[in-house]
C-alpha cells in the first residue's frame, strides 16, 4: 500500500467527520480480538474511527497506533483527541467505496 499523501489524509478526515467510532481500545490495549475487529471493519468500510477509552496520554496512543498500522496493514489518516481515523484500501476494486480526488485542490 502506498503511503497516503497530505491531501488524501485531509480528504479522509473530511469523510470521517460524520462517522461514529466502530472499534474501541480499552485497558487491555492491542489484542488479537482488536486486530480482528479492525481487520473486519476496514474490509467492510475502508475508513474506520477508533476510540481510545483508556489511553489518554498521547505517547501511549501513538505507540498503539503504530502497532495497529503494522499488524492490520492500514494507515492513520488523523488523530483528534482520543479518536484516530484509519484507512485501508479495499483489495477488490469492485468493492471500493472511497475514490480520492485526482488533484491536491480537488
Amino acid at each position: 500500500m502506498d503511503r497516503l499523501k497530505g491531501y488524501q489524509k485531509r480528504f479522509l478526515r473530511g469523510r470521517a467527520h460524520g462517522l461514529r467510532p466502530v472499534v474501541f481500545v480499552g485497558q487491555k490495549g492491542f489484542t488479537q480480538p482488536l486486530a480482528d475487529a479492525m481487520d473486519d471493519a476496514l474490509d467492510h468500510h475502508e475508513l474506520v474511527k477508533v476510540k481510545f477509552v483508556e489511553f489518554k496520554e498521547k505517547d501511549k496512543k501513538l505507540a498503539l497506533i503504530a502497532q495497529i498500522e503494522k499488524k492490520v496493514s492500514c494507515e492513520m489518516a488523523g488523530l483528534i483527541g482520543h479518536t484516530a481515523i484509519f484507512f485501508r484500501r479495499q483489495s477488490d476494486p469492485e468493492k471500493r467505496k472511497i475514490v480520492f480526488p485526482t488533484r491536491a485542490d480537488g
